[in-house]
């Protein structure tokens, strides 16, 4: 009688197609709330940054070039990283723009 009760235990525990399953998708959903949505919020905020630059605005570029937007065209910014000194850069390699006393502002989490 044992050991009929044990084998049916461990015939059990091989294992359910349809609780793997739900396991799979209980990781799926924490791997996603975890990891993929903020991930996904700080990029948006990103781009909503790089999208509302106008001139006068200091930035950081991913470079860590620290300059005053002179220019906003389609792509690229014109950026003043010294006085009379103007380069182009592209418009997604801003990554941050500076506050009044001169510190980068963090992305938000």
């Amino acid at each position: 009688m044992n050991a009929l009760y044990i084998a049916q235990a461990a015939a059990g525990q091989e294992g359910d197609p349809m609780s793997m399953l739900i396991t799979f998708g209980l990781i799926g959903i924490i791997f996603y709330f975890l990891l993929i949505r903020p991930q996904r919020k700080q990029q948006k905020e990103l781009k909503e940054r790089q999208d509302s630059l106008k001139a006068g605005d200091k930035v950081v570029s991913a470079g860590g070039i620290y300059g005053i937007v002179r220019e906003v065209q389609q792509d690229t910014v014109k950026l003043e990283i010294a006085p009379n000194t103007i380069i182009k850069i592209a418009k997604t390699s801003i990554v941050t723009t500076v506050a009044k006393d001169g510190s980068a502002e963090p992305v938000k989490k």
